[in-house]
């Protein structure tokens, strides 16, 4: 057998990928890494309009047509239906970027259990999505890979100087979301490898938006190894290593783009 180049491993042209949350401070570097690798891309939101406007800008090296369907990941319905539009519309999904979030901003202090409760369900949208893809692929008889977007305050709890007198703690939900989505990667891989079905989980570190308090940012800055926070265009080979048959072999892994924040 003739060995790949490095140029065919990372090439998606022909392959569909649906992410949630695409319009997003780093779901807009996921999207576009994945557009720029040639992949056609479905944009998910739960506003159909705000997903195809995001659809609508990627790039398309090969000529792909982007689309964006409506998908609220916290509602059962919406999930299968929009996991149909997505088929229906692109033919066929092979990737899964399970990336979309909706939260409260509470702490420990004052979260609620409503809230608390609301913002876990983000973990079995996940779920549901990553079971349909895999069902979707079975059902064809091809390959599938799905990616969660953890994070690494699903590794590590947070420092809480960072925060005092700045800003409210890291939620809690919010590690507790995260470190079960670490988790949920794992049990996924190791029933669907049989299936062809890769699952991998991308954890980000630090990547503070412009709306980021200052003085938080800074503290951070202290805290990490690399003496800097993480840029977004920094997660887009990470994502193109676990979705492409470049990392054909990973299945199961965890990988932490963190600038060593985790190695302390």
């Amino acid at each position: 057998m003739t060995e790949p180049t490095i140029q065919a491993l990372f090439d998606l042209s022909g392959r569909v990928a649906l992410i949630t949350g695409g319009s997003g401070y780093l779901g807009q570097a996921f999207s576009n890494a994945l557009a720029e690798a040639g992949a056609t891309v479905v944009i998910g939101s739960r506003d159909r309009t705000r997903a195809q406007a995001v659809a609508d800008a990627l790039p398309s090296p090969g000529g792909a047509k982007h689309k964006g369907v409506e998908l609220n990941q916290l509602e059962e319905s919406s999930i299968q239906a929009g996991f149909k539009e997505a088929v229906d519309q692109a033919g066929k999904v092979d990737i899964l970027i399970n990336n979309g979030q909706q939260g409260h901003p509470l702490d420990l202090t004052n979260v609620t259990a409503e809230a608390f409760n609301k913002d876990l369900q983000n973990a079995t949208g996940y779920f549901l999505l990553a079971r349909h893809l895999r069902d979707h692929v079975v059902q064809r008889g091809v390959a599938g890979s799905i990616v969660m977007i953890g994070s690494m305050y699903g590794v590590v709890g947070s420092y809480p100087d960072a925060y005092d007198g700045v800003c409210a703690a890291s939620p809690v939900q919010y590690h507790t979301l995260k470190g079960g989505i670490v988790h949920m990667t794992r049990h996924l891989a190791v029933y669907w490898a049989k299936d062809q079905v890769r699952v991998n989980c991308l954890s980000p570190g630090p990547f503070p938006n412009e709306n980021a308090p200052a003085e938080m940012v800074k503290r951070l800055i202290h805290k990490s190894p690399s003496g800097r926070m993480g840029v977004p265009h920094e997660v887009k080979g990470p994502l193109l290593l676990l979705v492409s048959d470049a990392g054909s072999y990973i299945t199961g892994q965890n990988l932490l783009v963190d600038g060593g924040w985790t190695a302390w």
